[in-house]
């Protein structure tokens, strides 16, 4: 949209709301005077002023305007007087944009009814006031996010032209003394609620602050706080507060005894900090109108009856994750709570004991619950609590994941209506899905019961379930094929059936279910059959499609080509064959494609609009030709893996262009010539598997030059997180000040956990190391970098330089044909697990420096040329045994049988059992042999010449031949030589 459109609002006299957010407005803006207008909305544009479209002398005139947004603009310090007309302004956002230095609060003073004002994330250090100016007496509510960052600014100078401010944004700042001493603080005498998240503060903030006594509302979310809370005065004396947030700092120790003066806090949340002490013991028990409570992610130890809070009668929302339960003592009797609650959190917990637990008693006589998260707790093979469900018929979210239940799925005969989430994945759930199950959850959106032991067919009534939206059955024992029925499903957005034992064709169910759906999860079973001919499916919203490992045959389908909006597209480990057909280049918005361990060949097609690739993935085919320019243009390629192919030729250059690369795996080809240099470019590059190919030349010192660090994009691809509004719609209306006024800045500061049941998928390669070959994923797979050279044609020394890569974890050098010593360098590779270097000419003496590699698990220098002593077996040298240094018959030392020292009888003998042994001998053996062998044959020559006189004749005419053009050779060179020619 151009400035001009506004030209044509002119008629629309009565206009009272107008939103331009985001519709590329540039410079100055030329507004109408809309004498009815209220509301106007002018973010996300790039405007840089605003004029009256009237001529440029005339101020604006939007007398009504009571709320303007001018939020991510252009706008300078001028702004303030072009807005100066707008007499009825109540509301002003002026957030992110270019006001610099120092304020005149003269320039606000026509906004005498302006209530509400944002200056964040601008570079403001003061507002200039003077004492008979009394200018926004009804401003309440003042932001100031991120103005002050270098940390150059006051508190002072910032506030105290705002004194009727009751509800301050301070968040994300750095201001010039953080220990906020009390004479900054009393320009925050009259500060209701204030909120500085993100703020580095000093613990003695906590010790000042008493002399805040307005305060209702104090959020300190991760501002760094460390130590113990005061005991004594400062946060004990606001004893008018009512809300409290200090999750996410480093304090530590029991909480001190004072905060029960606390007596009208409703909102507590301790989360994420270090404190201890038995729970039952701390004022928490006496806080009685609490009614949000967490202390999540501590160090308490946590009665698990929860009868600390028998008098809590307002608590609604308690949550208690990581921390350790402790059992009550015996003869303890169940008591009935005060409270209801409506948010109840344990997850992640564990004992003292290391035991099992009991679910809390409590929850039998709860029933008003309307989120329940109890997952990552061992509560020993109990049953589904049905009686969960049938108590709190209000229950939207429930969440076992991995908590041991056990036996089968036994629900109570009541509906749940209001049931949304349903997560009881990774237990050991037997038997059926019961038959009832839809009609007691027909308003399910999400069901996860995955990794649990169902052994049932697919329930037919699942496509009837009306908002059904997830659906994950994977890793369980169904069978049976996919019901058509299934389908039909009008809500169904993503299915997952991955790891059961489900077989048959999936036509022509695949054909409608593709149809709807935005992911599609069919992995790990055993489906067969051509997929290849089925009719042209249509549809603009699959995102995922997941067959692999499976037993489909045939060419790759050709209706996959129609899916340009396929994130992700996973055909490995199936019996596909012929070409990989140039249509794959129309999935432009393709980021993970595995076509591995199939049958098909012929070329790779060059594909120039793959823009957004990140992991590609061939190995394991019949693949040959040349690379070309295959993705070349794919700059955010992460991983490529064309590895056990027929691929020819050299690795093209257009490979060292791809910023993102970090895994570059080649191995099992027919590449050839020199080892490509124009790799050392790929500065991201943290494993590297050229092995088996025929390369040749030297292995380039400029690999040195790369970091080889781990990178933590190798494993990370995009995941669909879930979590429903239930825990959100509890808050609102528990009507809590900091979560209203919190809740949309950088995320939620509140505990509501998101699940990734369905990431889109999960990237794994296969690296050869330690001897063995191994499939890495996750945070594995984040941490390694290694280097594979090993069975090509590579000659020369191996370069000192290599010794740099101080954060690889494997070198594999093996079966080439390099020459000279180990480098003592290597010393430098502490992270390094294993190095092999076998088979190959390398010779001299194993630096004993290489002891210091004290992560080394694997070390293999077998059959080469090496000699003397071994390394001192320290570290980990002394866990490697003679199976690592065979064929080098030079070596001696333990653990070798080859001992270093002959002037023993012990090593005389040992070295005489190895004689034997191997058929070998020591080396002064081996010079005397040598003497007297000479002198042997220098003899029998003299004897031979004195016999035969033809042959002494022949001999006298050779020598004399010889001495005359050695002299003439000798005098010709000295002719040469330009001194020698002036003597001459």
């Amino acid at each position: 949209m151009t400035n001009n459109f506004l030209s044509y609002l002119g008629g629309f006299s009565s206009l009272r709301t107008l939103c331009l957010q985001g519709n590329n407005l540039q410079g100055t803006l030329h507004l109408q005077d809309f004498y009815n207008l209220k509301k106007l909305d002018l973010s996300q544009n790039r405007i840089e002023s605003l004029q009256s479209s009237y001529g440029s002398g005339r101020h604006l005139k939007l007398i009504s305007l009571e709320e303007i947004d001018l939020s991510s603009n252009l706008f300078n310090n001028n702004i303030f007087a072009e807005l100066s007309g707008f007499l009825n302004l109540k509301s002003l956002n002026i957030r992110w944009n270019q006001l610099n230095g120092s304020i005149d609060v003269k320039e606000f003073c026509g906004w005498s009814n302006l209530e509400s004002l944002d200056l964040s994330e601008n570079e403001v250090n003061q507002f200039m006031t003077y004492e008979e100016t009394r200018c926004l007496q009804k401003l309440k509510v003042l932001y100031l996010d991120a103005v002050s960052t270098d940390g150059n600014t006051s508190l002072v100078s910032l506030l105290e032209a705002f004194p009727s401010v009751k509800t301050l944004f301070l968040r994300d700042n750095c201001f010039l003394n953080k220990t906020m001493v009390n004479t900054q603080l009393h320009v925050l005498r009259n500060v209701e609620n204030l909120i500085m998240d993100y703020t580095p503060l000093h613990i003695n903030f906590l010790e000042s602050i008493g002399i805040l006594t307005s305060l209702k509302a104090l959020s300190l979310f991760n501002c760094g706080l460390t130590g113990t809370l005061p005991a004594h005065g400062g946060l004990c004396f606001l004893n008018h507060l009512e809300e409290l947030n200090l999750k996410g700092n480093d304090l530590a120790g029991a909480i001190a005894s004072c905060l029960v003066n606390l007596t009208f806090l409703r909102y507590l949340d301790i989360s994420n900090n270090h404190f201890t002490g038995n729970i039952a013991s701390t004022p928490l028990t006496n806080l009685t109108m609490l009614q949000f409570l967490s202390f999540s992610k501590n160090q308490f130890q946590v009665p698990v009856s929860f009868r600390s809070f028998a008098n809590h009668s307002n608590l609604k929302a308690l949550l208690a994750n990581e921390n350790k339960l402790v059992a009550e003592p015996p003869g303890f009797q169940t008591w009935l709570p005060k409270f209801q609650l409506k948010i109840f959190s344990l997850l992640n917990c564990t004992t003292e004991e290391h035991g099992k637990l009991q679910l809390p008693n409590f929850l039998y006589f709860q029933n008003d619950l309307r989120y329940v998260d109890l997952s990552y707790c061992n509560f020993g093979e109990i049953r589904f609590p049905h009686w969960l469900l049938q108590n709190n018929t209000r229950l939207q979210e429930l969440y076992m994941i991995d908590s041991s239940i056990a036996g089968p799925l036994t629900l109570s005969p009541h509906p749940n209506l209001k049931l949304s989430v349903l997560d009881i994945s990774n237990n050991r759930i037997q038997h059926e899905i019961p038959r009832n199950f839809c009609s007691l959850f027909p308003y399910v959106e999400f069901l996860i019961m995955s990794k649990n032991a169902f052994k049932t067919t697919i329930p037919l009534c699942f496509s009837r379930m009306q908002r059904l939206e997830r659906l994950d059955l994977s890793h369980n024992n169904l069978f049976g094929g996919i019901p058509e029925e299934l389908a039909t499903s009008i809500s169904l957005l993503r299915i997952r059936l991955s790891n059961n034992s489900l077989s048959g064709k999936i036509i022509p169910a695949i054909y409608h279910l593709i149809g709807s759906l935005e992911a599609l999860y069919l992995d790990g079973n055993k489906f067969e059959g051509d997929i290849s001919d089925v009719s042209t499916i249509s549809s603009k919203s699959l995102q995922v499609l997941d067959l692999s490992n499976n037993r489909f045959s045939g060419k790759l389908p050709r209706w996959l080509w129609n899916h340009t909006d396929l994130w992700v597209l996973d055909l490995s480990k199936n019996r596909f064959e012929g070409l990989v057909p140039m249509e794959l280049c129309n999935l432009v918005s393709l980021e993970f494609l595995d076509l591995s361990l199939n049958h098909l060949s012929g070329t790779i097609p060059s594909c120039s609009n793959l823009q957004m690739m990140k992991h590609v993935h061939l190995a394991n085919n019949r693949l040959s030709g040349t690379l070309s320019k295959a993705l070349c243009k794919s700059s955010s390629l992460v991983t490529l893996d064309f590895s056990e192919n027929n691929l020819t030729g050299r690795i093209p250059g257009w490979i060292s262009t791809l910023p993102a690369l970090s895994v570059l795996l080649l191995k099992a080809n027919q590449f050839h010539g020199e080892f490509p240099l124009h790799l050392c470019r790929l500065q991201s590059l943290s494993i590297l598997d050229l092995s088996q190919n025929k390369l040749s030349g030297h292995v380039p010192s400029c690999l040195s030059n790369l970091t080889f660090k781990p990178k933590s994009e190798k494993s990370h691809i995009n995941s669909a997180n879930y979590g429903f509004g239930s825990f959100d719609h509890v808050l609102v209306d528990m009507g809590l000040t900091i979560y209203n006024l919190t809740k949309d800045y950088m995320g939620s500061v509140f505990p509501l956990r998101k699940y990734d049941h369905f990431t889109f998928a999960e990237e794994k390669i296969e690296f050869s190391t330690k001897g063995e070959t191994y499939t890495y994923k996750g945070n594995i797979l984040d941490l390694l970098s290694a280097i594979d050279l090993s069975c090509n044609q590579l000659t020369g020394i191996i370069p000192p330089g290599l010794g740099n890569l101080s954060e690889i974890r494997g070198l594999n050098l093996s079966h080439d044909n390099l020459t000279g010593p180990i480098p003592s360098t290597f010393s430098k590779l502490k992270q390094i697990e294993s190095l092999d270097l076998s088979y190959n000419h390398l010779n001299g003496r194993i630096p004993p420096q290489l002891t210091e590699m004290n992560a080394l698990e694997v070390f293999n220098v077998t059959h080469n040329n090496l000699s003397g002593p071994l390394p001192d077996r320290n570290a980990q040298f002394g866990t490697f045994d003679e199976s690592s240094y065979e064929g080098n018959p030079l070596l001696c030392g333990l653990p070798l049988n080859n001992s270093c020292n002959h002037g023993d009888s012990r090593g005389t003998s040992s070295a005489l059992a190895s004689k034997e042994e191997h058929g070998l001998i020591g080396m002064g053996d081996f010079y005397i042999s040598f003497a007297v062998s000479y002198a042997i044959m220098f003899l029998t020559t003299i004897i031979v010449l004195y016999i035969n006189s033809y042959w002494r004749q022949a001999c006298y005419s050779f020598i004399k031949d010889g001495s005359i053009t050695c002299y003439f050779f000798v005098v010709d060179s000295l002719y040469r030589l330009p001194c020698c020619r002036r003597n001459i």
